[in-house]
């Protein structure tokens, strides 16, 4: 009887250890107070929480014993604990913010940091997959940021009075030819890279250094993760797409790759537009990266992705059927030599095919193939606390082939670029940015001059100003050039931006004003382009962000007021362009209950001017939910247009409003992450 019952509770202990819970809690802050949105985990499992506004996390574990657990926040150096699981309870956790580089406290006017530790505006991933309308898309999520103009027709960056193309996209500092996926009128495109590609993102709305070239209004640098510690597997789904990803770690490198399928056929079936589609619109794409790291702090980063769009639409008595096949693939390499040299050198290869039947008349082909090699290389120098320097040399090597029926066009053309940057800290609250940039097109025998200066006033981490002026160069479009008879050169932009900005753990405020002015834009004029165009925008951006009122409650206001006026493209005067709106506001609300996060937003833009007439304003109503389901799941789902506004985006020619293809728009998307070692982790790379 004694060992029968020796054995019961030998049996019951085990049972009871088995099912334990070891609960762990605490508070993480920094000497300014508490931080939100610190991942802290258990080192080797998925249990883990995210910190509250209040810098408050909480949640348990089955392991017991002495246990690894880990606070990491971007911008932070990490924070390991080491303890038997009954004393992780109450705890304190004090992070120390990582030292910031000169170039870090220099640049910062019109940029907003995506991704990195930035007390202006900072997004991650997450934010991007749960960000108002988004639906996970990076350009739509940058879209809440002053500057940024609502262009619903096609979704692309319009900034600050600027047309879409005077926005470039770099990755890895190598350029991208086409960022987005392509569709028809009334249907926004996205952006082809994934949010979870991506450590950061800076996007400047102007006023960028000598090292980005080939764009006259703004720059969307983003920079890829390093390499994966450990090994990942994620899918996703939604009424729009399906997607399968994961990450193989090894001791030095990592391989990625992920793959997305999307196809509206359901998403029309469910929720009709007032298309005709013959063929709903579908894309098929794949991504995958290598990376390899050297112990002296070299690194190679390698980068292919793929996508193939169709559809089919039946509109103004024909049969509209596209098909577009756009690839994109990089490699850089940085290494350290001699007594502190940085050098990197890159490698881009971009290819689009478009081919479209029934483009214009019934019976017609449209055929256009673009193509792209970037080479580059740079080297820089911190010569001390006070004195950076960096200098390079770039070449874009361009071919473009366009055939519509019996005529068209075929251009192949280069254009060599060198730069200089240096960052100089002339006291200890005063920073000075000097760069130049020098251009030159094949096409034309003028090389093109940029000097460009920042001069910031830093006395604390809160609040800085910053002035800047300076000059941007980009080739015209292919259809200008191949028109132009050789009359074209490059195009021009001075801007002029004055920033002032605020910022703590819980507020921010920023106030820019600018003025561009252009010269030397395409202009057509019997038939010919003429590099006679010019005009102006100028404006002011303000925006605002506060999580001191309500517990849990993020609110956000951007507003932009935009004057442009231009004389270009098939202009008979000068006039606003048809894509800029002077009012732009966007407020946003986002509140956390528990693991659920609501989030509110409404946009608001003044009308368009067009030559026939002037658009209503636009509003759109948009709400989401985001449920952190488990720490390896996340469910999201929004509803854009709750009050069904039918926005008008254009007026044609003969007085006819245009509007979009459907007044709301409904997702719903859930994410997980089947093997990965952080709580909410949803990324494949």
């Amino acid at each position: 009887m004694k060992k029968l019952l020796t054995l019961l509770f030998a049996a019951l202990a085990a049972t009871l250890q088995v099912h334990a819970q070891t609960r762990i809690d605490g508070v993480v802050s920094d000497e300014h107070g508490p931080l939100v949105g610190v991942n802290v985990f258990v080192v080797g499992t998925i249990d883990g929480a995210v910190t509250d506004t209040l810098g408050r996390f909480s949640f348990t574990t089955a392991r017991t014993g002495e246990l690894t657990l880990r606070a990491v926040l971007l911008g932070y150096e990490e924070q390991t604990l080491v303890a038997d699981g009954a004393r992780l309870r109450g705890l304190q956790i004090r992070l120390r913010e990582q030292a910031a580089s000169i170039d870090e406290v220099v640049v910062t006017a019109s940029t907003y940091s995506v991704g990195r530790s930035s007390q202006i505006k900072t997004l991650d991933a997450l934010d991007v997959v749960m960000a108002g309308n988004s639906c996970g898309d990076v350009v739509a999520a940058l879209q809440v940021l002053p500057g940024t103009q609502k262009v619903g027709e096609n979704g692309r960056l319009y900034v600050r009075g600027g047309d879409s193309e005077e926005c470039q996209t770099f990755v890895n500092g190598m350029h991208v030819l086409v960022p987005y996926s392509t569709n028809v009128e009334g249907n926004a495109q996205r952006g082809r890279f994934s949010p979870f590609l991506f450590k950061g993102m800076s996007f400047s709305l102007g006023g960028y250094s000598g090292e980005y070239g080939q764009a006259l209004s703004s720059v969307l640098p983003m920079e890829t993760t390093d390499v994966a510690s450990s090994d990942k597997f994620g899918i996703s789904a939604s009424l729009l797409d399906w997607n399968v990803g994961g990450t193989k770690a090894f001791r030095r490198s990592s391989l990625s790759f992920n793959a997305d399928y999307t196809d509206l056929g359901l998403h029309n079936a469910l929720f009709p537009d007032r298309n005709d589609w013959t063929r709903p619109y579908r894309k098929l794409s794949g991504e995958a990266q290598f990376k390899y790291e050297w112990d002296n702090g070299s690194s190679l980063k390698s980068y292919v992705g793929y996508d193939c769009t169709s559809l089919g639409l039946r509109t103004e008595g024909r049969e509209l059927s596209l098909v577009e096949h756009n690839a994109y693939a990089n490699a850089t390499l940085q290494t350290t030599f001699g007594r502190g040299y940085r050098f990197f050198a890159g490698v881009a290869n971009s290819s689009v095919f478009s081919d479209i039947d029934d483009a214009l008349v019934r019976g017609d082909h449209y055929h256009n193939f673009r193509n792209e090699v970037h080479l580059k290389a740079e080297i820089r120098k911190s010569f001390s606390a006070a004195f950076k320097l960096s200098a390079g040399v770039e070449d874009y090597v361009r071919d473009s082939r366009k055939q519509y029926d019996a005529t068209g066009y075929t251009l192949d053309y280069n254009l060599l670029a060198g730069h200089v940057d240096a960052q100089v800290r002339i006291f200890r609250t005063l920073f000075l940015n000097l760069s130049a940039r020098a251009e030159k097109a094949s096409y034309s025998p003028a090389w093109v001059l940029m000097p460009r200066v920042t001069l910031s006033f830093v006395p604390g981490k809160r609040f800085q100003s910053s002035i800047m002026v300076g000059r941007y160069s980009q080739s015209p479009e292919d259809d200008c050039l191949a028109r132009g008879l050789g009359r074209l050169g490059q195009s021009t932009a001075d801007h002029a931006i004055l920033s002032l900005q605020y910022g703590t753990n819980r507020t921010v405020v920023r106030a820019e004003a600018y003025c561009k002015r252009y010269r030397s834009l395409p202009l057509l004029r019997d038939g010919v382009y003429t590099p006679d165009g010019y005009g102006y925008s100028r404006g002011v951006d303000l925006f605002v962000e506060d999580a001191s009122l309500i517990r849990n409650l993020t609110l956000t206001a951007a507003y932009s007021f935009n004057d442009s006026q231009r004389l270009y493209q098939d202009f008979d005067a000068p006039r606003t362009p048809s894509y800029a709106s002077r009012h732009n506001l966007r407020v946003t609300a986002k509140y956390g209950i528990g693991k659920v996060i609501v989030g509110l937003a409404d946009t608001y833009a003044s009308g368009r001017v067009y030559q026939a007439g002037t658009t209503p304003f636009y509003n759109s109503l948009d709400a989401n939910v985001t449920w952190l389901a488990h720490p390896k799941v996340i469910v999201y789902a929004s509803l854009n247009n709750l009050l069904g506004r039918t926005n008008v985006y254009r007026i044609d020619t003969d007085g006819t409003p245009v509007s979009e293809s459907r007044d709301r728009f409904f997702y719903i998307g859930i994410f997980v992450s089947l093997k990965n070692s952080k709580a909410y982790d949803i990324a494949n790379f």
